[in-house]
């Protein structure tokens, strides 16, 4: 079972290969985000990635094929463009999403630490020896929020 964030991620990768651009869009949704639950995405999120879901299955589909196959069939190359990038956004933002989420538990180890830990321990039991949690380090400063990610 694969996290959200591991889904974004296989759906920009599954964008950045080669092939063609409506083939690659369609196996990002088949394969990844499907499977994304839109409860499972921060708040601030869950309206890009709801509005990038419905453009890729908005379309009524032919026998044989199901709604996204008809979308991606009907969309432009460059329609396709825009909500291929429009994935790898999203993914960019919950990295983001993550990092801060990274930093403000490591700001929270660090005040622990010195508001009275023992060997190293954090009051909420996350090590801190003045180490990098998740690439940040421990007094990283934590942005105050994400920037709309999609125009569709």
């Amino acid at each position: 079972m694969s996290t959200t964030w591991e889904q974004l991620e296989g759906a920009a990768l599954s964008l950045a290969r080669s092939g063609p651009i409506k083939d690659r869009l369609t196996d990002a949704y088949r394969n990844y985000l499907a499977f994304v639950r839109i409860e499972d995405l921060p708040e601030v999120l869950r309206e890009e990635f709801r509005a990038c879901r419905d453009a890729l299955t908005r379309e009524r589909p032919l026998r044989g094929e199901d709604a996204v196959r008809a979308t991606v069939r009907k969309m432009s190359g460059s329609e396709a463009d825009e909500l291929a990038c429009s994935v790898v956004r999203l993914f960019a933002a919950i990295v983001r999403e993550c990092a801060i989420d990274a930093a403000g538990e490591a700001a929270m180890a660090a005040s622990g630490a010195a508001n009275g830990s023992r060997n190293g321990t954090a009051l909420n039991g996350s090590a801190h020896d003045g180490a990098a949690l998740n690439g940040l380090a421990a007094g990283a400063r934590v942005k105050k929020g994400v920037p709309q990610v999609i125009a569709i």
